[in-house]
């Protein structure tokens, strides 16, 4: 099933302290999947404490992205936009009123029930507080969607990234 209720309380709970890390070690996740292509190898979803972890194994390499508060020690603040050889990042940071934020949950909520190629962890305390991947082949690479709530009483805050990787 690629929604998951997670029983651990949530590592990351602050958007604003999120840091990306290329091709560091991957940490283990809490939940994953793995997708495969002919063409594109194989990638494997993870969600982390609140945060995500992907990695890709090609015949041309290997390749991991990994967006978490801890990702600092390997990486750096999470960046609106890195590119790199063969790699393009896009974040963004929105804070969401009540209504919005809890519209937003239930519609990643769904997509993580009717979407294979979706993953979806659920941290306690709160139905919003979700972490959801999405991936599919792009040519010879991979493109991946992720979203990470963060609820707070006044509604939440959303981080939402888009990534491209090509050997």
């Amino acid at each position: 099933m690629p929604f998951h209720e997670l029983a651990v309380a949530p590592a990351d709970v602050d958007g604003a302290a999120l840091g990306l890390a290329l091709n560091a070690p991957a940490p283990t996740p809490l939940a994953s999947i793995e997708l495969a292509h002919h063409r594109a190898g194989t990638l494997v979803l993870g969600v982390l404490g609140a945060s995500h972890v992907v990695t890709v194994d090609h015949p041309d390499g290997r390749f991991s992205e990994e967006v978490s508060c801890s990702a600092h020690v390997h990486g750096r603040a999470l960046p609106g936009r890195h590119d790199a050889s063969g790699y393009r990042f896009h974040s963004e940071t929105t804070h969401c009123d009540t209504a919005h934020f809890a519209a937003l949950a239930a519609q990643l909520h769904e997509r993580c029930l009717t979407d294979r190629d979706t993953l979806g962890g659920r941290f306690p305390g709160d139905d919003a507080a979700l972490t959801v991947l999405r991936a599919c082949p792009d040519g010879p690479g991979w493109r991946w969607e992720t979203w990470h709530l963060y609820p707070a009483a006044d509604g939440g805050t959303a981080v939402y990234t888009s990534s491209r990787w090509r050997p």
